[in-house]
């Protein structure tokens, strides 16, 4: 029951197909573009979107190819990334100093910060699974002036990897009909099932992070 009612509250927040039934390919672009570029973005449930996006697809409800909606995504997340990057190299530092609000919080900067700096490769690859580390790990390489080329590296087979794997997973699904009256709870349990193992391990690094760092002072 409890779980149902938390899936009741998402969904009705975020209505995932409706955006995209309605916003189509430039709705889905420009959330991954917000969520990867944009820190007042974090919130944005991109992963449902991806998967769903793939469902529509296979499904006929959503007309474009599998390949097209997974480069175009891939492009704008490589494009926010990079607009990350651009803003933490000129205005990252200001961050530091700037108030909590509704929008950006002090320890979601932080926690972006102390990933990267234990697992700088890892946090622009795999960390665009996690929501928080996704959205402020390229301002952070942008921060400590990252190399841009291995910043574009990193971000761009991160990029593929996680659109891809997201988007036909959904597309997997989608492709069997006698899911259907199921789909709304599939897109849960799968946001759960590829995010919640890496959270898991991500609180345990900074957990470790934060001893090591106390030992030393």
């Amino acid at each position: 029951m409890i779980l149902t009612g938390l899936i009741n509250i998402f969904l009705s927040i975020f209505d995932i197909e409706q955006l995209i039934r309605y916003g189509g390919m430039l709705a889905m672009f420009l959330v991954v573009y917000g969520t990867t570029g944009l820190f007042f973005c974090f919130f944005l449930p991109t992963g449902a979107v991806l998967f769903t996006a793939g469902i529509l697809v296979a499904s006929g409800d959503l007309h474009y190819n599998i390949f097209v909606v997974i480069g175009l995504l891939v492009l704008a997340s490589i494009l926010g990334n990079i607009t990350g990057y651009w803003f933490g190299w000129k205005a990252g530092p200001l961050l530091y100093n700037r108030p909590d609000s509704r929008f950006f919080k002090q320890h979601h900067l932080r926690t972006a910060e102390a990933f990267y700096n234990k697992h700088g490769w890892l946090a622009l690859t795999m960390g665009l699974y996690l929501p928080i580390v996704r959205t402020f790990a390229p301002v952070v390489a942008g921060m400590v002036r990252l190399n841009f080329k291995r910043f574009l590296i990193l971000v761009t087979s991160g990029s593929a990897l996680w659109i891809s794997s997201f988007v036909a997973a959904g597309y997997f699904i989608g492709s069997r009909p006698f899911l259907k009256p199921w789909l709304k709870y599939i897109v849960i349990f799968f946001l759960l099932l590829v995010t919640i193992p890496l959270i898991l391990w991500t609180r345990k690094e900074l957990r470790k992070l934060h001893r090591e760092n106390k030992l030393k002072n």
